[in-house]
């Protein structure tokens, strides 16, 4: 089981610091009025938690309001796959409302806020707000298309490709959703994060890393720091991501 809901309310939906943001869409007064009464409050949860367990029912979904986040797979023997990153916007736990359970886990990568939703209403907001299921629908398939473009780095791209397009991919989504500023490049991942996500050895990762750092792209010291973005973009042969307006929800 993931951690149980805190009933806080610290940022009630009508002042959610993430709608101001050019990245998302504006609501409907109705849809922001549902949405409202659907959240039910707010989820501190410290870095290292599983927020949910593969496997695990759960009567809660999740929007990510700060923080950041991953998806994982893992095998028997424990070996870990990750899938994706989660950041604030990302909503977490709806493949459990579906299907019924989990079919991967999300831990912290740092402290995260979630803001907590209550699954038995998700056939209210498809029955009455059809704008609000349109973007649930659209979040699933960019969720979809983003593990396209992972499967395309792990199957195709080189070794150095794979990191540059993952440091970039990250990058560019949290500077979109200001979880890192204009004169800011700290991404929390460890070299552990970056081999199991692109499906690396530690010391194959490790030397992949130092060549992108020999070539003055980034920085490694305990932790990713971006130092030419664009370079990363051109070395993945990766176009950026598309700045099109997202649902929140």
């Amino acid at each position: 089981m993931g951690p149980q809901a805190i009933p806080t309310l610290q940022y009630p939906c009508e002042h959610c610091p993430l709608r101001p943001l050019k990245v998302f869409r504006n609501f409907e007064e109705q849809e922001l009025a549902f949405v409202a009464t659907f959240k039910k409050g707010e989820l501190a949860v410290e870095k290292g938690v599983t927020v949910l367990l593969e496997g695990s029912h759960s009567a809660h979904l999740y929007t990510v309001l700060s923080g950041w986040g991953f998806r994982y797979k893992l095998l028997s023997d424990g070996r870990r796959q990750i899938l994706n990153y989660v950041m604030p916007g990302d909503l977490i736990g709806l493949q459990g409302s579906l299907t019924g359970e989990m079919q991967h886990s999300v831990e912290a990568l740092s402290p995260m806020l979630l803001c907590v939703f209550e699954r038995d209403r998700l056939m209210e907001l498809y029955r009455n707000h059809p704008g609000l299921a349109y973007d649930i629908t659209w979040i699933a398939s960019r969720e979809e298309q983003m593990l396209d473009e992972n499967l395309l780095s792990v199957g195709r791209r080189t070794a150095l490709e794979r990191a540059a397009y993952l440091i970039a991919f990250l990058l560019e989504r949290a500077r979109g959703v200001s979880l890192i500023s204009a004169g800011s490049a700290e991404i929390p991942i460890t070299q552990q994060h970056v081999a199991d996500t692109l499906g690396l050895s530690l010391v194959h990762t490790n030397k992949t890393l130092r060549k992108l750092a020999s070539r003055k792209l980034i920085a490694w010291n305990g932790g990713c720091t971006v130092l030419d973005g664009e370079g990363l973009k051109r070395v993945a042969r990766w176009e950026g991501l598309s700045m099109q307006g997202r649902p929140l929800v």
